[in-house]
C-alpha cells in the first residue's frame, strides 16, 4: 500500500506493474489474507497501525479481485482503468503536433513493440497494453534470477523509455501542465 501510493504519485508505469504483481502474491496465497498477513505483512518492519493499514489494503484488494472474478488471472478495475487512461494519452500525444518527442519516440519503438504483440497470447492487444505484458515479463524473469536474452534486453530498454516518457506525460497532465491541443483547432 505505502509502495503503491509512492510509485503512483511518481511512476505510473511502476505503479501498473507493482499492482500486477500484487495481484498475483494475493492469488500465490490463495486469497487468504491469514496467509498475507503471516508471510507479508507480520513479516514487515511496519508500526503495527501501519500493519492494520496494510491488511485493510490487502483484504480490500482481495475483495475487489472476488467481486470482478479476477481471481485466477486478469486485473481489477482500477487498475485496467488506469491503463485504459495511460492508452488513451498515449493516443492523444499522437495526434498532437505539441509532443513531436513521444512521436518520435513511439514510432522508433514501434517495430520492436510489433515483434512483441506477434510473440504474445493476444497479438490485437494495444501497443502500450503489450509493452506492459512484456515488462511484467521481464520482472517475472528477474525476479527467478533468469537472464535476460540480448534481444529481450534492448527490446527492454526500448520499451522502457517509451514508457518512461509516457509516464512523465501522464504525470504532467494529472497536474493540469500538458498542452495538448493546438489552440487554433
Amino acid at each position: 500500500m505505502f509502495i503503491a501510493q509512492q510509485k503512483r504519485k511518481e511512476n505510473i508505469a511502476e505503479y501498473i506493474l507493482y499492482l500486477w504483481q500484487i495481484e498475483d502474491i494475493i492469488r500465490a496465497y490463495a486469497l487468504n489474507i491469514d496467509l498475507i498477513d503471516a508471510n507479508i505483512i507480520e513479516k514487515s518492519s511496519f508500526s503495527q497501525d501501519e500493519k492494520r493499514q496494510l491488511r485493510d489494503w490487502y483484504e480490500s484488494l482481495i475483495e475487489m479481485m472476488r467481486r470482478e472474478m479476477v481471481q485466477q488471472s486478469g486485473h481489477i478495475q482500477f487498475v485496467q482503468n488506469t491503463l485504459t487512461d495511460l492508452v488513451d494519452l498515449h493516443y492523444a500525444l499522437l495526434k498532437s503536433t505539441k509532443h513531436p518527442d513521444y512521436s518520435a519516440l513511439f514510432f522508433h519503438t514501434l517495430p520492436t513493440i510489433g515483434a512483441l504483440k506477434q510473440r504474445q497470447d493476444n497479438p490485437e492487444t494495444e501497443d502500450i497494453e503489450a509493452c506492459f505484458v512484456f515488462m511484467y515479463g521481464v520482472l517475472l524473469l528477474r525476479l527467478q534470477h533468469k537472464e535476460l536474452t540480448s534481444e529481450t534486453q534492448s527490446a527492454l530498454s526500448q520499451i522502457s523509455k517509451l514508457l518512461v516518457l509516457l509516464s512523465v506525460k501522464y504525470k504532467l497532465y494529472l497536474n493540469n501542465e500538458l498542452e495538448l491541443e493546438d489552440p487554433e483547432m
